[in-house]
């Protein structure tokens, strides 16, 4: 898809044919804002399998599955068997982790990193533990590798909940309890992986230094200031440059994980009254499960937030889901899975009224021409589900269909089935609730990527390539274009967002151009191409010319234009 799902992809890729995997660019522009083990983990899997979409989101899916099995095996040690089983389903078909892993963001990679960060913590201070070290120092290298993935928020969330599950659990004056944690050599092994590239990517990108606390448009401090200070203290203040993103109201933030853990968020009443307070293995875990959350939650409260942010602490939010699946009594447990079910048969409901208000609808052509546009929406991940009409359903009718069947079989076996048997079916519900899903997206394609454009554009004779829009709005062109074409491309009034910054950097390539620049072009005597969103064709007609526009392709309400 357009936007950061083709970007992340794209870097990858620029980093395997440069051969610099230090310093990210797109389209020769520095982009300094992301650590880059998500880079690497895409490019090798690129460089084993081909450059194709699919081999970039293959550490992403063996990311997910890593987590949740880390997620059964942690419950499962420290609470039972029973209780693993519970936690790992509850993530598993949990709709939070299937919706934010459908783009390429590292969170669920970070998320597995924190999990085996406080894990290993977990077990280094377990009375006990024969191998106390070696879980210690697994902690510490959690970080490092965490901190190459999303920066210090990676050291930041396990030291604040390991700081807080220590006060709270009386240990934090107890000397033995930090000598189980080498600290002088953990610390030492974390620096020694995250370090090199902090190190490399300050010195290739100077100035080294600069602890200005304000950001405006127009400088360039090097990657020190704008990845530490910018990305990091900026950001967390929101007083960051660019403001090119959102933030979702806190009580929201709170309440979303009531749909993002169904069908088994009811249980989160159970978690209120289980033991967190016992000196026994299970108490304690869930005690630091409780930290955990609050550590990440109360982090967010104070500085901005995306839907998917709190995803660090979905492993915390699953264990006690299964600890309170796995003590509910018959009445609790019933009670809770027909509270899934109840909802599952209003979701099924509400599918048939929206199918049949639709069915007056004929669907020609693909989804976007049935859709409206919201580009205020657009800086939180779920702002297109804005651009949802009655007509447009008229396109999902299929995944309508399915998701429909999903919630009526999960209704039904909520109702009809006892003990696990129940919650496999609302298990089995949302496997095919995500399959339903999976076609709505393909149904979105066309709106949200730029696949159909892209290949119009491998059809065609060579010639010059410019996008009619900032970087991100239209990047699954780039990824998907030979470099032939792409490698060069210009971008029309599009110096703004993720790579305004790298624009100002010396030696940045000219790839910016404005009005008067794409008029010089267009009206040459070489071929050169254009693709615009169609609510931009008004501004090009008056540029060059109606006659001049020659439309070569059209998808998701864009066009492919040539000027000869």
């Amino acid at each position: 898809m357009d936007d950061v799902d083709a970007v992340q992809a794209q870097i990858a890729r620029n980093m395997l044919h440069s051969g610099d995997w230090v310093t990210a660019r797109l389209n020769g522009v520095l982009y300094l804002e992301k650590s880059p083990l998500k880079y690497w983990m895409m490019a090798v899997s690129m460089a084993v399998f081909g450059e194709h979409d699919w081999a970039a989101r293959i550490p992403l899916a063996l990311s997910s599955i890593l987590l949740c099995w880390l997620v059964t095996r942690m419950a499962g040690w420290a609470l039972g068997p029973r209780t693993g089983l519970y936690a790992g389903l509850s993530l598993t078909v949990s709709l939070g982790l299937w919706l934010f892993t459908r783009i390429l963001i590292p969170d669920v990679i970070l998320t597995a990193a924190i999990a085996f960060t406080l894990w290993a913590f977990f077990r280094a201070i377990e009375p006990g533990e024969p191998h106390s070290r070696r879980w210690a120092l697994g902690a510490w290298a959690g970080i490092g590798v965490g901190m190459l993935l999303k920066g210090l928020i990676a050291a930041v969330f396990p030291l604040g909940t390991a700081f807080f599950y220590l006060v709270l659990s009386r240990q934090v004056l107890r000397r033995e309890i930090w000598a189980r944690l080498h600290i002088v050599s953990g610390v030492g092994l974390m620096l020694l992986i995250a370090a090199p590239w902090h190190i490399l990517a300050t010195l290739r990108n100077p100035p080294y230094f600069d602890f200005t606390m304000h950001s405006e448009p127009g400088s360039y401090r090097g990657f020190f200031w704008f990845y530490f200070f910018n990305e990091h203290i900026l950001r967390f203040l929101n007083l960051r440059y660019p403001r090119d993103y959102d933030t979702v109201p806190p009580v929201l933030f709170w309440l979303f994980h009531l749909a993002w853990f169904f069908p088994f968020s009811a249980f989160f009443a159970r978690a209120a009254v289980l033991p967190y307070r016992g000196t026994d293995r299970a108490s304690r875990m869930r005690l630091l499960a409780l930290c955990w959350i609050g550590m990440v939650m109360g982090f967010f409260a104070l500085s901005t937030t995306q839907e998917y942010y709190s995803m660090p602490a979905y492993p915390a939010y699953a264990i006690l889901l299964g600890s309170a699946m796995a003590k509910a009594g018959e009445t609790a447990w019933k009670w809770c899975v027909r509270t899934a079910g109840a909802v599952a048969a209003v979701a099924f409901l509400a599918i048939v009224g929206i199918l049949f208000a639709s069915l007056p609808y004929a669907a020609p052509g693909d989804i976007a021409q049935a859709l409206t546009r919201n580009p205020g929406a657009y800086t939180l991940s779920l702002g297109h589900m804005g651009d949802l009409t009655l007509r447009s359903f008229a396109y999902l009718r299929l995944p309508l269909l399915l998701a429909g069947i999903a919630m009526l079989g999960g209704a039904i076996g909520a109702f009809a089935l006892r003990g696990q048997r129940a919650a496999f079916a609302l298990a089995a519900m949302m496997v095919l609730f995500f399959q339903a899903a999976r076609v709505a997206l393909i149904a979105f394609d066309p709106y949200l990527g730029s696949y159909a454009l892209a290949e119009s554009l491998n059809r065609a004779p060579a010639g010059g390539l410019i996008i009619d829009d900032p970087y991100w709005e239209l990047s699954g062109i780039f990824f998907y274009t030979k470099p032939s074409m792409s490698g060069a491309a210009l971008i029309l009034n599009g110096r703004k967002n993720n790579l305004e910054y790298g624009s100002y950097a010396p030696n940045a390539p000219k790839v910016f151009i404005g009005d008067a620049d794409f008029v010089a072009r267009w009206k040459s005597p070489d071929r050169w191409y254009v693709v615009s969103e169609d609510e931009k064709r008004r501004h090009l007609e008056d540029l060059v010319g109606a006659g001049a526009l020659h439309a070569i392709s059209h998808s998701g309400g864009k066009t492919v234009y040539a000027n000869q």
